[in-house]
């Protein structure tokens, strides 16, 4: 074998290898703006600015997720009631308590300006696309995903701002009233009673135009984390903790990912669900939506700092896209014949 056939060889396998972890273009995206915002933050006028359309741009995404989400086929498919069940079960029961549970790490494992971030994080609901894209990718029960994910952003619209007021607040984390649901209810919770309302007569042109109004979703997400981490940089945000804080901040997010893969195959087999049910509620229960969680946030903790506060969320959301590509493609291959 010559050297030219040997580099041949390498150079495959390393597409191979990186066919399976997609490099998601718009993960990079919240980066470098997150990046950009704590050199260059927006300040001044240009502050309030930002605010008034960041406002506005949430307002818009959840009336295009009322818009899109169908109501009578998840109820319809409620059906499989076990299955759904376990999955908002990880969602919106276990996760909350792992988070809980992390507080014991907080001071001499997290640092106490991290810690409200990653039980932040584990009260948001499931991710709709990568969940049901991945449950295809490994043939498991793509119907059963698609219900299980619309569900759990149908229930996470008004379970999730209770349950971050109610364990952020006892927790001494931070200071959240529950005049904030004044906030919730104008800016998500409305919005999406109005997308549900006209999806009737706008549901099939917004399905039909899903590329063109992604734009408006990732555009969205993109200014939240702008104006997150610049109101971060202005109120010092990256001085509350060090760069080796931040290194056990991933690997914390790494392992609490870690533990719910496990869990969240492990447990269904104990229940007697088959291949493809366990996939489905694997890749669902194990998600966390940034497409959610972020401007909830921006919502919810309005006039607090909320850098620090998303920054778990976008480390286990961009965590989980890989970790699952992988995992996805492995399921996949053993079920071919």
């Amino acid at each position: 074998m010559t050297w030219r056939t040997t580099y041949a060889a390498w150079i495959a396998t390393c597409e191979r290898g990186l066919g399976k972890v997609h490099l998601d273009l718009f993960l990079v995206a919240i980066l470098v703006t997150g990046v950009v915002a704590s050199f260059l933050p927006v300040r001044g006028v240009g502050a309030g600015v930002l605010d008034g359309a960041t406002k506005l741009a949430i307002f818009l995404l959840f009336f295009l997720y009322g818009a899109r989400l169908k109501p009578r086929e998840a109820l319809q498919g409620l059906t499989h009631w076990r299955l759904h069940l376990v999955i908002l079960g990880f969602t919106f029961v276990l996760f909350p308590l792992a988070g809980i549970g992390l507080r014991i790490l907080t001071g001499p494992v997290i640092a106490p300006a991290l810690y409200p971030g990653l039980l932040y994080l584990t009260l948001v609901p499931s991710t709709i696309q990568s969940s049901i894209a991945f449950t295809s990718i490994a043939r498991g029960n793509v119907a059963g995903a698609i219900v299980a994910a619309s569900a759990s952003n149908l229930v996470g619209v008004f379970l999730t701002p209770l349950l971050a007021i109610a364990l952020l607040s006892t927790s001494g984390t931070l200071r959240i009233g529950w005049g904030s649901l004044g906030g919730i209810a104008l800016q998500i919770l409305l919005p999406f009673l109005l997308g549900q309302a006209l999806r009737r007569w706008i549901g099939d042109w917004v399905l039909r135009h899903g590329g063109p109004l992604k734009v408006v979703d990732r555009g969205t997400i993109v200014l939240v984390v702008y104006a997150a981490f610049s109101q971060g940089r202005r109120e010092h945000m990256w001085s509350q903790v060090t760069i080796a804080q931040l290194l056990v901040l991933i690997a914390v997010c790494l392992a609490l990912l870690a533990f719910f893969l496990v869990v969240t195959w492990w447990v269904p087999g104990r229940l007697g669900f088959g291949r493809a049910d366990r996939i489905a509620i694997q890749f669902c229960g194990t998600k966390k939506s940034l497409a959610s969680g972020l401007p909830m946030a921006q919502v919810l903790f309005a006039g607090s700092p909320i850098g620090l506060l998303v920054l778990p969320l976008v480390v286990f959301h961009q965590a989980q896209l890989m970790v699952c590509s992988v995992l996805a493609s492995r399921y996949g291959r053993q079920a071919t014949p």
